[in-house]
């Protein structure tokens, strides 16, 4: 029995790195994780991780661009347990890095459908399973070329920004009126396969393990909220 037992916790992009991470934390806690990502395989090696370790999860394989299917899981999440207690919204794609004047439309509309819209389908359909809980909780992943712009990562930083704007609009309109509350966070530099994609010299080692993300996740959803958005820059 962890802090977060009779939690029920849906990760996206919970195949690897941050997201594989934060379930596996979430479960060990006590939380029902439900897993959602592309890759089916994937998502089984964490779920028996998860099993192994004593906890407990179900996998929900699916492409997050289809909005179809984020309606389908909110039903059945509904029809299984009649509430959302935490939304890990962490699937993110990063597109290709290049100058605002060639970024490639099609690329830059997947980052658009995966980081921005994507998340506001999860939103819309879930929030009424949020309510219900004693303690709904949404945490959104960000980075800091979301609110500091850089070179060549205004098509990725541009979603990302969009993202918080989100979060934080939602924040403020359910603030008041329910008991769901909304953290965005930035895990700052972490070993990951986005992390590696877009710096391919730098040495893995040099930057923290997902792990380190995860639990400070954990920490925030089980924490006290001062503020709604609550947020976080994890060292």
């Amino acid at each position: 029995m962890g802090a977060l037992a009779g939690k029920i916790a849906l990760v996206t992009g919970a195949s690897r790195g941050i997201g594989a991470a934060t379930a596996q934390a979430l479960a060990a806690q006590g939380a029902h994780v439900i897993l959602t990502a592309r890759d089916i395989k994937a998502l089984e090696g964490i779920e028996q991780a998860i099993h192994e370790a004593g906890g407990t999860a179900t996998i929900a394989p699916m492409d997050l661009i289809e909005t179809d299917a984020i309606a389908r899981l909110a039903t059945a999440v509904a029809e299984r347990w009649g509430k959302l207690d935490i939304l890990v919204i962490n699937a993110a794609i990063l597109g290709n890095l290049s100058p605002v004047p060639d970024i490639d439309l099609k690329s830059f509309n997947k980052a658009i459908a995966t980081n921005i819209l994507a998340p506001q389908a999860l939103i819309a359909c879930f929030d009424k399973l949020l309510r219900k809980s004693d303690a709904g909780r949404v945490i959104g992943l960000t980075t800091s070329v979301a609110g500091k712009p850089r070179a060549f990562w205004g098509a990725y930083g541009a979603t990302k920004a969009a993202l918080e704007v989100l979060l934080d609009a939602y924040a403020q309109e359910v603030k008041n009126i329910t008991n769901v509350r909304v953290a965005i966070v930035n895990p700052g530099a972490t070993r990951t396969a986005m992390r590696a994609k877009a710096y391919p010299g730098e040495d893995p080692k040099s930057v923290k393990e997902p792990a380190v993300v995860a639990n400070a996740v954990v920490g925030i959803v089980g924490g006290e909220f001062a503020e709604s958005p609550l947020r976080v820059s994890v060292d």
